[in-house]
């Protein structure tokens, strides 16, 4: 083939714009050379004619820019034999591994987003002009948070078939330090006051090492914009950072900042007034208006009144709103008149709102929580209700929401919300340890989201050494649109204390029974439910202590006096609820009360009342609630009413409260609370029977003697507190964070028997049988307070809700038994 002629590629790559004389010819074949990866049509389709087009020389020459702008060739050159058009082409390698080393301040999964934006990857072909750029924009990073002596180097690896390896080498070094930080014109504040509210601390000593001096540009401005701050919320509206310098040592391991600041004079607010539209709320608005005429001009409060009257539009609709303050000063006086404006724009409606992630939950089931609405007006209240009942679902972790503006509509938006779901019931199958019940066998369904559906339902049956149990329950929280619930119960228990592990007076009891209830929605944060109970009950081989003698009396057959206790309750309950709470799980903001009552029926064979009030509050103390604080309070009385053959009904002991365990850590479970009692009465000889021995009759009872079990019989009475410090969990994921809890605890309180009497044991002599038994303490004192203080962590793993707890008991009285170390550990699904 004989090369006719060699277009200059050279002269488009200047830049000139001369083209000498040429004669245009008509393509009759374009020939392409050098192809390995890229397919003869890609090629062809970039150029900007076809065989067939009339063309000229310097439109071939044009057609090189064309190609380069594929970005698949590192050299292209274009011939001309007669009619025929040549392309000889090298193809750029493809990019077959990219490797980093030495890098610790950028992690890898940050870098190959950053590469891939730059469409440096693997199976990509690589451009290397763009290689010095990243080179370059790195080692700026690393300048910019303070490592000065950093170096970025790439290495480029040829390997057969026109691939190459990429290796980015990291040299980070160590970051340089704030040596000094100087102000230079400040009278008002002296350098020690404002240095203490920015984030950068120069020439640290070696024993802070939990504070760092490291030199950080992003910080340093930011604690530029912290001083200019510091002097506005205290009225200085014309304090100016006049310049800054940032000085490297010559070594560059430390800088020198200096700030050039002119702080002026306090302004005080001399009007407000506003301009705009406020939508006809005027009256509340100003209201709601933080800033005074006549205080002194504060920044912050200044934005605070701005977002505020956002917020207060956006309830309304107006998502959009732009409320800005505009200062006029006087500086003769030193007054600043402030004028609000307010443009509420255009009130915005949702078009849709989608649900994702709710991958076991049905759509209706979050829908029918949520309080913003398809078609109604956006507001940013409802929608934080929407997330606020969305997360208090015991089936919820986690709930975002987002909304985005539907293209071509300024006034119409989709709000997507994203569910994280979490195990929302147990499988009690296998085995479980706990330091109470030990080793225990279970088998049963609990799903607080049965099918999806929201529904709660179970089967659930347990053995363990002290208990048979089985339990069917279901509630349907929506039974009604409105959110009226309905659910019921069966079951059957046979519990048997006679062991000395249950730390429980012995007794053995089986009871079964069914209940329903009802719950009735008040408003978003308050619900009243009520329900009905009725259970037969049947208590033998019971040690007969001496606090059952109102018990026995009441219910003993005289004519069976071994046959145990026989007893059937009708109950009727009501409570009320009171939430705040951000999640059903592991709360860290709001609160929560609960006040609930339960008393048997008239016609019951034991007429009786149980009262229980329990409130829990929780404050974040960060934003981002890693640690926060919890107050928990919690009452319980219960007693009976009415009487019988001259003997006043009182709480059954089957009822009673105990403390340990659960609410006071540290002790070991139902150990707090009144012991049982035994009394043995006094004899003197009487007169020899028939067969040698003798009868003995009954002596004076201030003669009598008793015994104090090492045992709780628990008490009518009920108050604890728990005061919990939530701290962050070491080493623990981000996504992990709503699942793992671990906290600092204090609890105390106490549990006693208002119907006990102490002085009935005045004058008699207790026996001592073991160093365990305890002495009488009087058990109708309620300030006989226990407190423990320890640790505590709370998981709901893959293998089920798992605590630990280790506590130091504070105050405890004779007969409590400690526990340093607990736990529990179920399976869940």
């Amino acid at each position: 083939m004989t090369i006719k002629r060699l277009v200059a590629a050279i002269l488009l790559a200047t830049g000139s714009n001369s083209v000498l004389a040429e004669e245009s010819f008509t393509v009759q074949d374009i020939q392409v050379e050098g192809l390995q990866r890229v397919a003869l049509g890609a090629a062809l389709n970039n150029l900007p004619f076809n065989i067939g087009d009339t063309v000229t020389d310097f439109a071939l020459s044009r057609s090189i820019r064309t190609l380069y702008s594929a970005g698949h060739f590192d050299d292209i050159r274009v011939y001309r034999d007669g009619n025929t058009v040549i392309y000889r082409l090298r193809e750029r390698p493809t990019i077959n591994n990219i490797e980093f080393k030495g890098n610790k301040d950028i992690k890898e999964e940050q870098l190959n987003e950053s590469l891939a934006g730059n469409r440096i990857q693997v199976g990509e072909p690589l451009d290397k002009t763009i290689l010095k750029n990243i080179e370059n924009g790195l080692t700026e990073f690393y300048h910019g948070v303070g490592k000065y002596q950093a170096k970025v180097e790439v290495k480029v690896t040829y390997l057969p078939r026109n691939r190459v390896n990429l290796e980015f080498a990291f040299e980070e070094g160590d970051a340089a330090s704030v040596r000094q930080i100087n102000i230079v014109g400040n009278q008002i504040f002296p350098n020690e006051e404002l240095l203490s509210v920015v984030e950068s601390k120069q020439d640290m000593p070696w024993w802070r090492f939990w504070t760092s001096d490291r030199y950080q540009k992003q910080t340093l401005q930011g604690d530029f914009e912290k001083i200019n701050s510091y002097y506005l919320d205290r009225g200085y509206l014309r304090f100016n950072i006049d310049s800054s310098q940032v000085a490297v040592s010559p070594d560059k391991t430390a800088v020198y900042v200096t700030m050039n600041v002119t702080e002026g004079e306090q302004y005080n607010i001399s009007e407000i007034n506003f301009v705009g539209d406020l939508i006809g709320q005027d009256e509340v608005i100003n209201a709601i208006l933080p800033l005074q005429k006549g205080q002194l001009y504060n920044g912050a409060l200044v934005t605070f009144t701005e977002e505020s009257i956002a917020r207060f539009l956006a309830r309304f609709g107006y998502a959009n709103s732009k409320v800005r303050t505009i200062p006029t000063i006087d500086d003769d006086k030193k007054e600043v008149a402030l004028t609000i404006s307010v443009d509420p724009g255009k009130r915005v409606y949702v078009r849709r709102i989608d649900i994702k992630g709710n991958a076991s939950t049905k759509d209706e089931v979050i829908r029918r929580e949520l309080r913003q609405m398809e078609g109604a007006w956006l507001s940013n209240d409802s929608l934080e209700l929407s997330k606020e009942r969305l997360q208090r679902l015991m089936y919820i972790e986690k709930v975002d929401f987002a909304t985005s503006p539907v293209p071509g509509v300024d006034d119409l938006v989709d709000i997507g919300f994203t569910i994280k779901e979490q195990p929302s019931g147990s499988f009690n199958a296998g085995v479980s340890y706990g330091s109470f019940q030990g080793l225990s066998f279970q088998i049963g369904v609990e799903q607080n989201n049965f099918l999806g559906s929201g529904n709660s339902a179970g089967i659930n049956l347990n053995t363990n050494k002290y208990q048979k149990s089985v339990t069917l329950s279901y509630t349907d929280p929506y039974y009604t649109l409105d959110g009226i619930s309905l659910g019921g119960q069966v079951f059957y228990s046979d519990l048997d204390y006679s062991g000395t592990s249950s730390n429980l007076e012995a007794y053995n009891r089986r009871s079964y029974g069914v209940g329903a209830n009802v719950g009735y929605p008040i408003n978003e944060r308050n619900r009243l439910n009520f329900g009905a109970n009725v259970s037969v009950n049947k208590i033998n081989q019971i040690n007969e202590y001496d606090q059952l003698r109102h018990f026995r009396a009441v219910l003993l057959d005289a004519s069976n006096p071994d046959g145990g206790y026989d007893f059937t309750n009708f109950e009727l309950s009501t409570s009320w609820m009171h939430s705040t709470l951000n999640r059903g799980l592991f709360p860290t903001a709001g609160r929560m009360m609960n006040l609930s009552l339960r008393v048997t029926t008239p016609n019951s064979d034991l007429q009786y009342f149980k009262t229980n009030f329990e409130a829990q509050q929780y404050v974040p103390l960060s934003n981002d609630h890693q640690w926060s604080f919890r107050a928990k309070f919690e009452l319980g009385y219960g007693n009976g009413y009415g009487d019988k053959d001259g003997y006043d009904y009182t709480l059954p002991f089957t009822e009673n409260f105990y403390g340990g365990g659960t609410n006071l850590r540290g002790f070991e479970n139902r150990i707090i609370g009144p012991h049982a009692i035994f009394r043995s009465t006094s004899s003197v000889p009487g007169v020899p029977d028939p067969i040698g021995g003798s009868i003995a009759f009954p002596g004076d009872i201030s003669n009598d003697s008793y015994q104090v079990s090492q045992r709780s019989i628990g008490g009518n009475a009920m108050a604890m507190l728990t005061l919990e410090l939530i701290t962050p969990t070491p080493f623990l994921k981000e996504e992990n964070r709503n699942s793992v809890r671990t906290s600092i605890f204090v609890d105390a309180g106490n549990v006693w028997d208002t119907e006990f009497d102490i002085n009935r044991y005045a004058n008699l002599v207790q026996l001592i049988a073991s160093d365990r038994d305890p002495a009488l303490i009087d058990y109708s004192d309620p300030s006989l307070i226990r407190a423990t203080a320890g640790i505590s962590v709370q998981w709901i793993s893959p293998m089920g809700p798992l605590t630990f707890s280790l506590a130091k008991i504070i105050k405890k009285y004779d007969g409590d038994l400690q526990e340093n170390f607990s736990f529990n550990i179920g399976t869940t699904f």
